[in-house]
Formats: C-alpha cells, structure tokens, sequence
C-alpha cells in the first residue's frame, strides 16, 4: 500500500470558494479510481492558515500510475482547482506491513 500525501498551500482570499471545492471536486477525483484505498482531508490550523491536506492511500504504484501517470510522484490537480493553488507538494510513503 502506497500513502499519498498532497499538501496545497491556497490564496486567502478565496478560502470559501475554495473549502467546499476542495471537499467535493478534489475529493471526487480519487474516489472513482481503481486501487484506491481510502482519502481523509484536513483544513489548517493557526500556525499555517493557508494550508490544506489530502492524505490518500492506494493498493501499489500501478494504481497511482494509472490515476496521474508515470509521474505519479507529481501533483495531480483536478480542472478548475489549479486557481486556488498557490504552492503545493506531493509526499510518497510505502506501508511498513506491505512492503516487501
């Protein structure tokens, strides 16, 4: 199992637009792919208030090459949400019980 981290850094001011988006667009958008696992979201907290997580976890390599392709280890931002990005960064972890 490969874990999947997505940080987003995000322009202030269009946090509300933002938020519901990121929630439902960006959350949709590894739901419906094979090999996915599980996803959980998080808002920020006062020390970095712009910043956002997507943490997802997927069966193995092959399943996030076919989700973003060969450059998996790339940010896979879903049309329409690349406005609200103003930094972001992808983290790769394989899982200590499935790795072999």
């Amino acid at each position: 199992m490969i874990t999947r981290i997505f940080r987003v850094k995000i322009y202030p001011e269009l946090r509300e637009e933002f938020e519901p988006k990121f929630s439902s667009v960006s959350v949709q958008a590894v739901l419906t792919q094979s090999g996915f696992v599980s996803v959980n979201i998080g808002k920020p907290t006062k020390w970095d208030p712009d910043e956002y997580v997507m943490i997802s976890q997927w069966e193995n390599e092959a399943s996030l090459v076919k989700f973003v392709g060969e450059s998996w280890n790339e940010a896979y931002i879903p049309e329409g949400m690349e406005r609200y990005v103003k930094e972001c960064w992808v983290h790769h972890y394989n899982d200590f019980n499935s790795a072999k």
